[in-house]
């Protein structure tokens, strides 16, 4: 279904503030629809003498007329009469209509539209008197709440200017409402908002009296009294109860003749949100601690190498180091991060910062560049997808660069240079790691590997991760685009997982 906008630019010649202004109509119509107990739809002049419908909301305190979407559709000719009859005279008219898709006669009160006193379109209340609710003073008075809301929308105050007062955040008129005169005193309140009061220890005789004499907080009466438009206010009224509150002042000539004050009782909405906030915190604060304890059994593991004499159980606790440090790095940016899942580019920097210090050195110069951005990974996918790009980093440098040594005095050892490039397109995540290095070995074949790292990639990426690794030698064509220099032979070593990003 076209949005307001695209039909308006599509079958009208209105312009951009005209088109805000019905835009803003539409986000407050909701409360109106509620108000009127009827369907509210809001038709635009188009081509011809033909009227569009570019707006359909239905009632959350009535039965509606129409199950079937109106908007889009153009509008039949006793309509369109009616609807011209309001443009040319710019008064509130109201009649009957006949339609095929409704058994009884359909009641209609249409509204002028105003913009800078200029009529733009109509707003039609629509209803069927024989399914309409039985008249009270409730109905009554939401009716005559309509009818000033009716006022203003035919003189351009409503909808306001302003955008301050998000109503889409906003209660319903069914939580709770309550009616206002021009000094703010209670005319009205409804059953849902007398409910609410009681609930916080209000329980004296409402009419008549000031909130502020009730003991009730008016910060958001007196504010949009003051400032002529809507205002949103959430307030603990009770240190167990907690409110959020909107009022709109109802204008007449500029000035403020009354208000409606819709209330809603968020006290468990918050304490859910206190809650879950709480929770947050403890799983960050558990992911800091297994960090601390993680570079704790680091630092254990480097003394105990210092101890040791054999160079291959130095190597072999050097790589355990290297592996729980990575680990570790997952951990810290979970800690930083909340939720269940994490940017995995900020896991790919520092893992590729740590390489960088601890692979390289004067004889082995080499240079890691990330290229992409693997989007947003879960912790359970992305602790075992760092453990398998810190050893494909670990391997690129050790097989294919190794230790090269001058010749002479003023012979420079060619810099070598490792990439890794981030790809995710919804549905699956590519991780490649290239090299210009020396190239695989003839007859090399990753599944016949027997290396401790290539063993732990393999196991990780087709098991844990239920994904596919293709290690092969690099085309020029993928060196030359991952900025490598593409005569050397070079290495590519492709993951692909098919997973769920996280949104």
């Amino acid at each position: 279904m076209a949005t307001l906008a695209e039909l308006t630019r599509q079958h009208t010649q209105l312009d951009r503030s005209e088109v805000g202004h019905l835009q803003r109509l539409v986000s407050e119509w909701g409360m109106l629809a509620d108000f009127c107990f009827a369907d509210v739809l809001l038709y635009v002049p188009g081509d011809g003498k033909r009227w569009l419908a570019i707006g359909q909301v239905r009632p959350a305190t009535a039965q509606t007329l129409y199950i079937a979407d109106r908007v889009g559709e153009w509008a039949d000719d006793d309509r369109a009469r009616l609807l011209s009859g309001v443009l040319g005279s710019g008064q509130v008219i109201e009649g009957e209509l006949e339609l095929p898709s409704v058994t009884d006669v359909v009641r209609i009160m249409a509204i002028p539209v105003r913009v800078d006193g200029v009529p733009v379109g109509v707003m039609t209340r629509e209803w069927s008197p024989r399914v309409g609710r039985q008249p009270g003073e409730l109905e009554r008075t939401y009716l005559s709440i309509f009818e000033r809301f009716a006022v203003m929308i035919s003189e351009g105050s409503f909808p306001f200017p302003t955008r301050a007062a998000d109503s889409s955040a906003a209660p319903r008129v069914g939580d709770g409402a309550m009616v206002l005169d021009a000094e703010a005193r209670v005319v009205y309140a409804s059953p849902n908002a007398v409910s609410a009061l009681h609930r916080v220890g209000i329980s004296a005789k409402l009419v008549g009296q000031r909130l502020s004499e009730l003991g009730f907080y008016d910060g958001a009466v007196r504010q949009a009294y003051e400032r002529r438009e809507p205002v949103i206010e959430e307030f603990d009224q009770t240190s167990d109860v907690t409110l959020l509150t909107r009022c709109l002042p109802i204008l007449s000539q500029g000035e403020v003749t009354g208000g409606v004050l819709l209330l809603r009782d968020v006290t468990e909405l918050r304490r859910r949100d206190r809650l879950l906030l709480s929770k947050d915190a403890t799983i960050r604060e558990i992911h800091h601690r297994v960090k601390n304890n993680l570079q704790t059994i680091s630092s254990l593991l480097r003394l105990q190498a210092r101890r040791l004499t054999s160079e291959d159980a130095k190597a072999a606790v050097n790589e355990s180091v290297r592996r729980i440090r990575t680990i570790a790095l997952v951990h810290e940016t979970l800690s930083r991060d909340p939720g269940e899942d994490v940017a995995f580019i900020e896991i790919v920097r520092p893992l590729v910062r740590l390489a960088e210090e601890t692979l390289q050195s004067p004889d082995r110069p080499v240079r890691f560049v990330t290229q992409g951005d693997g989007g947003r990974l879960r912790a359970t996918v992305a602790t075992p997808l760092s453990v398998v790009l810190t050893e494909l980093l670990q391997n690129a440098v050790d097989h294919g660069f190794g230790e090269r040594h001058r010749t002479g005095e003023d012979d420079q050892v060619p810099v070598g240079t490792v990439a890794v490039q981030l790809a995710n397109d919804g549905g699956q995540l590519h991780v490649r790691v290239i090299d210009d290095g020396r190239g695989l070995a003839s007859g090399f074949s990753l599944e016949q590997a027997t290396g401790l790292g290539l063993s732990i990639v393999r196991t990780l990426v087709t098991t844990e991760l239920g994904g596919t690794i293709d290690m092969r030698p690099a085309h020029p064509d993928d060196a030359a685009a991952a900025g490598l220099d593409p005569t050397r032979p070079g290495t590519l070593v492709d993951v692909r997982l098919p997973l769920e990003v996280a949104p």
